[in-house]
């Protein structure tokens, strides 16, 4: 449709297309088409700069089509704007797309070109936003760059169910080296004044000396060297890291650890042969601030070998060089305990943790628990280190509500009856002590605290004073003081943790909620 005019019967419709990494020969035949019938031809480039998505295309572009140069206001993370550097972006894009707006309104169809894929990391979804629903739009997919860089380093990426993860090198250093320590596979975008703290977390993670820096992948100055061998101040913005998962997972041909005869939450042996012994230090992480991290605690987490345990708990483990990290899911205690003594047995020093407290319905009794059941462990040591837990951190919030005699419970009846609970319950209500309430609702248990709450108010007085802790020590914290006739059930979450006060409970003039020490005859 080039050079035929704007169409009077509609508007025109909007096309974002990928044009590759680089090489001409890598734009798809669907994308060589659109951009030869197009009435206008849109591209991001930035101040001073030539557009690389228009140099790949240069042999495509007719002569005669309207071209819409989109020149970035700035191009590093700081603007003189009010908004700053996302205001300034997010004004600029408004202003693109209200040029293109007008192309398409006039019955123009609009092809804007982006580098790579036009969904991955790139300019165009912006656009896509502001326009896909006042006007008819289509992605067309491009080969973005890691593919290219992967192609010519003839690296494997990942293989069976390995994990790849795509990370910007702009992300601080501390979570970068975490998150390269948690997957298999990972690509590192955005370098250039970052790359001394991707390399850095690299190595933190354990992850340097198989990673591979890839420079204009498929262009002709192309160029690919390990990460350790790189000059730091050459790092250009086209380039990015390939870090392969044959460092974590397998090949066909071969056996390893994750995909071998055993998993890393199974026992690699029960034999006679006993290694030199290591220990399992079982650590409580604290209800979730790095404040809440006991020094005792964080001290020794610095000379473990190994941290074990439900993944966002491991996640809250800062990344180091050395530190292998084993995540799973939160079911599966026994197994990843066994790990751990399995570990600890071949020498290592492992810690497995938790939060709160570990042994507060955590992995202190766990570990003790697997380490019974199976003979050729009992002489693994195990120590445990305290943390702060829930209960105390919502107590705190509140005032002093269990200044004085009360109970912990959980509702989970996972590993236990809820006949069981019931009957807890009653005693404790009868007792007339503080009850601390873990677990109190999840996706699948939802009735729960109703039948607390009926059950308590057999015993307790209707305004019984209870508290409601949901993410203490977060930033989404809150906490809510209620009665027990007033307590909400749907309100309450696996979130939530509960204090339900006892007769000597009250809400002082200032709001704090406390429990007297003295109990009469």
């Amino acid at each position: 449709m080039s050079g035929a005019g704007p169409r009077q019967d509609s508007t025109g419709r909007l096309w974002g297309v990928g044009v590759g990494p680089g090489d001409p020969e890598l734009v798809t035949l669907k994308t060589a088409r659109l951009i030869r019938e197009a009435d206008v031809v849109a591209y991001h480039q930035g101040v001073g700069k030539r557009s690389n998505a228009r140099r790949i295309v240069d042999g495509l572009v007719p002569a005669d089509v309207v071209e819409e140069v989109l020149q970035y206001p700035v191009t590093t993370g700081t603007a003189e704007h009010p908004g700053g550097y996302a205001g300034a972006m997010a004004d600029f894009y408004e202003e693109c797309a209200q040029r293109l707006r007008e192309h398409l309104a006039a019955g123009r169809d609009v092809v804007v070109l982006a580098e790579g894929d036009p969904m991955f990391y790139g300019s165009f979804m912006y656009l896509h936003d502001r326009l896909s629903e006042e006007f008819e739009t289509e992605v067309v997919a491009g080969v973005p760059a890691f593919a290219a860089a992967t192609a010519l380093a003839a690296t494997p990426l990942v293989r069976q169910t390995d994990v790849l993860t795509v990370l910007p090198g702009t992300l601080p250093e501390a979570e970068l080296a975490r998150r390269l320590a948690d997957t298999d596979g990972a690509i590192i975008m955005k370098l250039g004044r970052t790359f001394p703290a991707v390399r850095s977390a690299l190595e933190q993670a354990g992850r340097l000396d198989t990673a591979l820096y890839v420079e204009r992948a498929s262009m002709p100055e192309q160029r690919w060297l390990p990460v350790a061998d790189v000059d730091p101040t050459s790092v250009p913005y086209f380039s990015l890291v390939v870090v392969p998962g044959d460092g974590h997972g397998t090949r066909y041909d071969e056996q390893s650890p994750r995909f071998g005869t055993s998993s890393p939450l199974s026992s690699p042996g029960t034999g006679d042969d006993v290694p030199k012994q290591g220990e399992v230090v079982v650590v409580g992480l604290g209800p979730g601030p790095d404040a809440w991290l006991t020094p005792e605690a964080s001290d020794e987490l610095a000379q473990v070998g190994h941290v074990v345990g439900y993944a966002p708990y491991v996640a809250r483990v800062p990344q180091r060089v050395g530190l292998q990290r084993h995540a799973s899911g939160n079911t599966v205690e026994i197994d990843r305990a066994t790990h751990a003594l399995e570990l600890a047995r071949s020498g290592e020093r492992v810690a497995v943790v938790s939060g709160g407290d570990a042994g507060v319905f955590g992995m202190a009794t766990a570990v003790l628990e697997a380490q019974e059941a199976q003979p050729h462990l009992h002489d693994v040591t195990v120590r445990v280190v305290p943390g702060v837990s829930a209960v105390q951190a919502v107590a705190a919030r509140a005032g002093a509500p269990i200044g004085g005699d009360f109970a912990v419970m959980s509702l989970s009846d996972r590993l236990k009856p809820w006949s069981v609970v019931e009957r807890r319950l009653r005693a404790v209500a009868d007792a007339d002590l503080v009850l601390a309430v873990y677990n109190p609702r999840s996706r699948s248990r939802t009735t729960q605290v109703a039948d607390m709450r009926r059950i308590l108010l057999e015993h307790r007085d209707p305004s019984t004073v209870v508290v409601v802790g949901r993410d203490v020590g977060r930033a989404e914290e809150s906490l809510h003081v209620t009665t027990l006739a007033d307590l909400d059930p749907e309100s309450i979450d696996m979130k939530c943790l509960l204090v339900v006060g006892s007769s000597r409970t009250r809400v002082s003039p200032t709001g704090a909620v406390w429990t007297s020490r003295s109990v009469e005859a």
